[in-house]
C-alpha cells in the first residue's frame, strides 16, 4: 500500500502492538519454565539461553532476518531478500493493507525468530557452552530459521503457494516447533548424554517455577496464535477460542493418563500437557473449530506421552523432551488438522484451485510441508553443529559440567548457595 494514502487501523494496530508483547512474554516465561526444570547448579545458565536469544536474535532480524524472510526470493527461493528491509529502513512510513504500520508486523514476526532458538537450548540444557550456543544460534537463525520462515509465510514462498492454497501454518508450527524440535534433537544426539545420564537422579530444582512459567507460556499464546490473524475480527476470535480449547485439552489429557497410570497427577505432567496441546494447535488455530481443538489437544497429550517413554527406553538425552513435545506435537497439529478443517476453507481453496479440493489433497500439501522442514532442518543444523564444536567447542567440559553452568560459565549461583548442586 502507498505509505501516502495508507491509512493506521489504530484497533487492529493496537491488538498487534498487544500480540508483540504478549510473545515477548513468552521467552522470560520459556526461561523460567526450563529453569525449574533443570538443576539448581545449571538455573541461570539455562535461563541464559533464553535472554541471549532475545538480544543476539532481536538485533539480527533488525539487520538482516526480516529482509530473508519477507523479502522477494532469491537463490530459487531458498530465501528472501529485500535490500530496502536492512535495518527496516523502508519501513519507516509503510502501512500495510491491514491497517497496521510495517514496523509493528516487523516486530511482531522477530518475536518468533527470538523464542524458536530459545526452545531449541533446552534439548540439550545442562551441557553447553554459552559462547558456542550464541554462535551456534546467530548461525541457526541465518540459515534455517530464515529460509523457513520465507517458504511458508512469503507470498512468493514455495510452500506457501503449495496446493490449492498452501501448507497451513497458520502461527508455526513448522517454522517455530517442527524446526526446533528437530534442531533440538539432532543436538542432544551429536553432542551426547549428560554425566551420569541415565544412571543418576537429576531433579528439577523449582517446580514452582516451572508451573509459572508454563502459565506465562499460556498467556502469550494467545498473541502468538491470535495475532498471528494480523487483524481484530472473526479470524483472531477463532483463533484464540482454538488456543484456549487445546491447551486445556492437552492438560486434562495427561492428568487422565497420568491418573490411569500412576493414580495421581504431576504438576510436570500438567505443564506438559498443557504445552503439548498449545503446540498441536499453533498450525491450526486458524482452520480449525474448538470439537476440533479438543481432539488435537487430547491427541498430542497421548503422542507426547508416548514420545517421552520411548526416550527413556532408547537411552537419548533431550533433557527437556524439546522434540519429544514440540517435535511431535507441531507435527501431529500439522497433520491432524486436516481431519477438521471448516468446510469454508476448504470450499476456499477449491474455488483457488478452479475445481476441488479434499481435505486428503491438504494432507498430501501438509506432509510435503513437514517433511521439507524436517529434512532441511535436520542437515543443516547437523552442518552448523559440527562446525561450532570443532571450532570454538560448544559441550562443555567435564569438570564445567560437573561444577555447573552458573559457576563454570557465569561465576554466579541461581539461589545464592555455597553448594548448588
Amino acid at each position: 500500500m502507498d505509505p501516502a494514502t495508507a491509512t493506521v487501523d489504530t484497533g487492529v494496530t493496537a491488538w498487534m502492538l498487544t500480540s508483540t508483547a504478549l510473545v515477548l512474554l513468552m521467552v522470560p516465561g520459556l526461561a523460567m519454565f526450563y529453569g525449574g526444570l533443570v538443576r539448581t547448579k545449571n538455573v541461570l545458565g539455562t535461563m541464559m539461553h533464553a535472554f541471549a536469544a532475545m538480544a543476539i536474535i532481536g538485533v539480527l532480524w533488525v539487520v538482516c532476518g526480516y529482509a530473508m524472510a519477507f523479502g522477494s526470493n532469491v537463490l530459487g527461493g531458498w530465501f528472501g531478500w529485500n535490500r530496502d528491509y536492512v535495518l527496516l529502513r523502508g519501513l519507516d512510513t509503510t502501512i500495510l493493507d491491514s491497517g497496521v504500520p510495517a514496523y509493528v508486523f516487523a516486530m511482531f514476526q522477530g518475536k518468533f525468530a527470538i523464542i524458536t532458538p530459545a526452545l531449541i537450548a533446552g534439548a540439550f540444557a545442562e551441557r553447553v557452552r554459552f559462547r558456542g550456543f550464541c554462535v551456534f544460534i546467530a548461525l541457526w537463525s541465518l540459515l534455517v530459521y530464515n529460509p523457513l520462515c520465507h517458504w511458508v509465510w512469503a507470498e512468493d514462498g514455495f510452500l506457501f503457494n503449495l496446493g490449492a492454497a498452501g501448507a497451513i501454518d497458520f502461527a508455526g508450527g513448522t517454522v517455530v516447533h517442527i524446526s526446533a524440535g528437530v534442531t533440538g534433537l539432532v543436538g542432544a544426539l551429536y553432542l551426547g548424554a549428560r554425566r551420569g545420564y541415565p544412571q543418576s537422579a537429576m531433579h528439577p530444582s523449582n517446580l514452582v517455577m516451572t508451573l509459572i512459567g508454563a502459565g506465562l507460556l499460556w498467556v502469550g499464546w494467545f498473541g502468538f496464535n491470535a495475532g498471528s490473524s494480523v487483524e481484530s475480527g472473526l479470524s483472531t476470535a477463532q483463533a484464540l477460542t482454538a488456543t484456549q480449547v487445546a491447551a486445556a485439552a492437552g492438560g486434562l489429557g495427561w492428568i487422565l493418563i497420568e491418573a490411569f497410570r500412576h493414580g495421581k497427577a504431576t504438576s510436570l505432567g500438567m505443564a506438559s500437557g498443557i504445552l503439548a496441546g498449545l503446540v498441536a494447535i499453533t498450525p491450526a488455530a486458524g482452520v480449525v473449530r474448538p470439537g476440533g481443538a479438543i481432539v488435537l489437544g487430547l491427541a498430542a497429550s497421548g503422542i507426547c506421552y508416548g514420545a517421552i517413554l520411548l526416550k527413556h527406553r532408547l537411552g537419548f538425552d533431550d533433557t527437556l523432551d524439546v522434540f519429544g513435545i514440540h517435535g511431535l506435537a507441531g507435527i501431529a497439529g500439522a497433520l491432524m488438522l486436516t481431519g477438521f478443517i471448516r468446510e469454508s476453507w476448504l470450499a476456499d481453496a477449491a474455488a483457488a484451485a478452479g475445481g476441488t479440493w479434499t481435505a486428503w489433497q491438504q494432507l498430501g500439501v501438509q506432509a510435503i510441508g513437514v517433511a521439507a522442514t524436517g529434512i532441511y532442518t535436520a542437515v543443516v543444523s547437523l552442518i552448523l553443529f559440527v562446525i561450532v564444536q570443532k571450532t570454538i567447542g560448544l559441550r562443555v567440559a567435564d569438570k564445567g559440567e560437573m561444577a555447573g553452568l552458573d559457576l563454570a560459565l557465569h561465576g554466579e549461583h541461581g539461589y545464592g548457595m555455597l553448594n548448588p548442586n
